[in-house]
């Protein structure tokens, strides 16, 4: 997908949210364990009550890592059913890769080539031969970590080296990389006042936000100062969403606190855009 479709989709939809369908077994509603594949049961369910209110689906592959080659399947079946029924939708591997060239030209191989999502999520520890494989993959895009909304961010991330935090150095640097122009980054929610500093870094890129909803990030805050001529913003939330009931409404649930973010997207695209 390019950056243009995406953009054509926020403005046609009128928001800029993408649900994380990270997928706990203890927490979905307990009649969907009897199914052949609850893990898919769950997120088609999901995805059919919401995708005319989001543009993008990010699965934390981890969530289907820890259920072994049946997780796997769950996610392989999860993004074909997205790629097939609602191919508009943007789609985010949660993978947090990075390695070794080779390795990584293998990472991205496996998300873009084999299961089709159009970006996933790479780690900038590496430096730039780690980052480059996946960024050489046309119309894909590469979502590199810049500062996170955990707590621990603030071990490294935001430290000061030479004179500049570290998140600084990590954006000015991941500018010069080929084929930079395929980079968007993560920037957590609960950190929305480092965002008038991240745009002048980085003022035309996308950045991927996670931990609006139950990590407590704001909403406004993060339009305030995030927002670009693009709107260049995917607000993500997960458990807020897709564990709003875990009974039989589970799927309308969602919608509900789905269609409250859009409306407040909506309302925000009306007074900016």
């Amino acid at each position: 997908m390019t950056t243009k479709e995406l953009v054509d989709q926020i403005h046609k939809k009128r928001s800029f949210l993408c649900i994380g369908l990270d997928v706990d077994l203890d927490k979905i509603p307990k009649h969907l364990l009897e199914k052949e594949d609850p893990i898919f049961e769950f997120n088609k369910t999901i995805i059919d009550a919401t995708h005319h209110l989001v543009v993008g689906y990010k699965p934390n592959t981890a969530f289907y890592e820890a259920y072994g080659i049946r997780g796997w399947k769950s996610l392989e079946k999860t993004i074909k059913y997205v790629n097939t029924e609602y191919p508009e939708i943007f789609t985010i591997a949660d993978a947090k890769r990075g390695d070794i060239g080779n390795t990584s030209t293998m990472y991205a191989k496996a998300f873009f080539e084999d299961l089709e999502f159009d970006s996933v999520t790479v780690a900038p520890y590496m430096g730039k031969d780690s980052v480059e494989p996946f960024l050489a993959f046309k119309n894909k895009h590469t979502i590199l970590l810049a500062l996170t909304s955990n707590q621990g961010a603030f071990d490294f991330q935001t430290k000061d080296i030479a004179g500049k935090e570290l998140y600084k150095r990590v954006l000015e640097t991941s500018k010069s990389w080929k084929n930079s122009e395929n980079l968007m980054y993560v920037v957590g929610a609960t950190k929305a006042e480092y965002l008038s500093d991240i745009r002048k870094i980085i003022p035309d890129s996308f950045l991927l936000v996670p931990g609006v909803g139950a990590q407590g990030g704001s909403l406004q805050e993060v339009c305030k100062y995030g927002l670009n001529d693009q709107v260049g913003l995917l607000i993500n939330s997960s458990r807020g969403i897709i564990y709003a009931s875990n009974g039989l409404d589970y799927a309308d649930a969602a919608a509900n606190k789905a269609l409250e973010l859009q409306q407040e997207m909506k309302k925000i695209l009306s007074e900016t855009t």
